[in-house]
């Protein structure tokens, strides 16, 4: 017999059938079956018969049967999405908030929102996993490189609610970012339309929209200069009013001239010695800062806020910024 397992807060709310079909897939369940009509499986010391509901705390004793079908060390989901255990563990422990209805994460930078082709780990995957007796929904999305507030419906009915507050502007988005270069104004509202990477005026959207027959969308975002390292580095306050896809990376990069730091897609950092070289990261300097929205089910107004990564807040020290903690 092996050691005893104590069931996770990850995967509370698994039935007993699925916690040992994702850790050991080559017993079939035929032999898990049997192995739980002879006693040899057992939960809380007590006799199962396999469909019952793990809780967190709970003890499982495993057969040595089990152990010879090779314990995997790693969950693998239709869809070819491969995640391990302490991944979820590490994903648990980024959780803002938790209810009935919702669950808010504090995602890390790197990890894709969305599964899809080529992608095998994602938040919403990974979100199923953990509440499998829930309908995890995404109702907004950040970028794969962003880090931040991120918030997912657990039903049908939140997810409605929800979307319709990021569709009627009415949820609030707050954004710290490290630009690399200055910004002559210090505060503004950047107004234009984009599509494909590339930003236009009004004028500018009408004539591409005439010759290529695509339509750019509207996008606004109002922003702020928290600090500056003059002529290299500003720390800006983001607060997007639309969410259009690399919304503020365009703008910094092409509306402010000064990219964020990180961006590989439309900014290049030079090889120049000085203080973007210091603080040089393979992560965008990019946070999604605060979220402000409406609870789907109390009507309440929530605000959720993420803690600044720990290549941002080094950076920050570094250059010796004060401001950004507010």
């Amino acid at each position: 017999m092996i050691e005893p397992i104590k069931i996770s807060p990850t995967e509370d709310g698994i039935r007993l059938g699925r916690w040992f079909m994702r850790h050991y897939p080559k017993l079939s369940i035929g032999e898990f079956r049997k192995l739980c009509r002879t006693g040899q499986i057992r939960v809380n010391a007590g006799r199962v018969r396999g469909n019952e509901i793990l809780y967190t705390g709970d003890i499982i004793r495993i057969p040595p049967m089990a152990t010879h079908r090779t314990l995997q060390n790693f969950v693998k989901r239709e869809g070819g999405d491969n995640f391990t255990m302490g991944d979820l563990e590490r994903l648990r422990k980024r959780i803002i908030h938790d209810d009935a209805d919702i669950v808010v994460f504090d995602k890390p930078a790197g990890l894709a929102v969305q599964g899809g082709s080529g992608i095998k780990k994602s938040l919403d995957k990974m979100a199923a996993a953990m509440y499998p007796h829930d309908s995890i929904l995404l109702v907004h999305r950040l970028d794969r490189e962003t880090s931040g507030v991120i918030v997912v419906a657990k039903n049908q009915q939140a997810a409605k609610a929800l979307s319709e507050e990021f569709r009627d502007k009415t949820a609030g988005k707050e954004y710290l970012a490290l630009l690399s270069g200055p910004v002559k104004q210090k505060r503004g509202t950047i107004d234009n339309f984009m599509t494909k990477g590339r930003v236009f005026n009004k004028e500018e959207a009408d004539v591409f929209r005439t010759e290529s027959g695509l339509k750019p969308v509207h996008a606004i975002t109002k922003y702020r200069v928290v600090d500056e390292l003059k002529n290299a580095l500003t720390l800006v306050s983001f607060w997007p009013e639309t969410g259009r896809t690399h919304q503020l990376r365009l703008h910094s990069a092409f509306n402010l001239s000064a990219p964020i730091l990180g961006d590989t897609l439309y900014g290049v950092r030079e090889k120049d010695g000085g203080i973007t070289t210091m603080i040089e990261s393979n992560k965008l300097f990019l946070l999604a800062r605060r979220l402000t929205f409406r609870h789907p089910s109390t009507k309440e107004e929530m605000t959720v806020s993420a803690q600044i990564p720990d290549f941002m807040k080094s950076a920050f020290d570094l250059l010796g910024f004060k401001n950004y903690g507010s």
